[in-house]
């Protein structure tokens, strides 16, 4: 049986790789996602998955491997790149994180709006990995929840 990891989606420059990094308790430098990349304990999928409709079937495969599906929405930037009802594509968990939360406060209203248009139920984590907000808690959620899941 495969080790189930948790995929974590969104949009270019959204702080996938940060956050991935961290799940992953990685401190090393940070690159750009090319491809498809299996960590530890995470699957980091290139922004270009997620922003070209035709590669959603690549990622609903992908997702048969996840124990958890992160979408993220940058605070800083809101950018509308996933269809309504999107996260209904996932047989697995799917967490709604709004990322870069110490930038663009007056955005976190319509990142909600978003998360609810993709299909994706509260809680929602708010986090900023630089600054340390949020991350320990989705990780104590994340960790103590795979553990049950498996």
């Amino acid at each position: 049986m495969r080790k189930k990891r948790i995929m974590v989606i969104g949009p270019t420059k959204c702080g996938k790789t940060t956050l991935v990094n961290a799940l992953n308790d990685y401190e090393g430098p940070l690159r750009r996602t090319q491809d498809i990349i299996y960590g530890k304990n995470t699957i980091d999928v290139p922004g270009s998955y997620i922003e070209n409709t035709w590669m959603y079937k690549h990622l609903i495969a992908v997702s048969q491997d996840a124990s958890h599906v992160l979408i993220l929405i940058d605070q800083s930037r809101c950018d509308n790149v996933y269809s309504p009802g999107f996260a209904k594509s996932f047989r697995c968990p799917v967490i709604g994180v709004i990322t870069k939360v110490d930038l663009n406060v007056e955005n976190e209203e319509i990142c909600y709006k978003k998360l609810k248009q993709i299909g994706i139920a509260e809680p929602y984590y708010k986090i900023s990995v630089p600054n340390k907000i949020g991350i320990e808690e989705l990780k104590k959620y994340l960790f103590s929840s795979k553990v049950k899941g498996d």
